[in-house]
């Protein structure tokens, strides 16, 4: 056991060291407090842990965020989106609005909450409900109430907003889809 945690925490410190330097120390007070027989305080720990842990998916989530097109430009959001979704079953989120001075389209990416299965169903099926679907790139994305939603790798929800589909294709087109099928893995 003690190797496993080590080897974790080696790798943690390996993927952000400055966050890993935290994760490491919340990981070993936890086990320290477990070793003394405070289970309360020690479950405290592995919960700040796993909210870091999940700060640091949301920062890796955000590098799909594509860059603007010519004359856009992009704001990363921050938002509460990561803490709503522990409330939801967990998984990571990254937002970013784009504007060209006239449009704006609102991008979010949401990976691993279990109710992103949900979605699934609704793209595959979007022409028996009788809502349209857009293809960018290989990927099916349903167009329903001025929102385009893509369900990548059965996981991740890719949802633009804002626009029409004409402006928000080429901003979802800039997406590394092949890369963002990889996430978490």
């Amino acid at each position: 056991m003690f190797r496993a945690t080590s080897f974790a925490l080696l790798m943690l410190s390996v993927a952000n060291p400055a966050l890993a330097d935290e994760v490491t120390d919340t990981l070993s007070s936890a086990l320290q407090a477990y070793e003394d027989g405070d289970i309360k305080y020690a479950i405290e720990e592995l919960d700040y842990a796993k909210q870091l842990l999940q700060a640091m998916s949301a920062q890796e989530l955000t590098s799909f965020l594509p860059e603007p097109p010519e004359g856009w430009t992009r704001e990363i959001g921050e938002s509460d989106m990561n803490a709503g979704l522990a409330f939801l079953g967990g998984g990571s989120a990254a937002e970013a609005s784009y504007t060209d001075g006239t449009e704006r389209v609102t991008l979010s990416i949401m990976a691993d909450n279990p109710m992103v299965a949900m979605f699934g169903g609704m793209i595959s099926n979007a022409a028996i409900m009788g809502l349209k679907t857009h293809r960018v790139g290989r990927e099916k994305f349903l167009y329903d109430d001025g929102e385009l939603t893509g369900l990548i790798d059965g996981r991740i929800i890719v949802q633009a907003s804002g626009a029409e589909p004409e402006v928000m294709i080429p901003i979802l087109e800039a997406i590394d889809f092949n890369a963002l099928n990889d996430f978490g893995r």
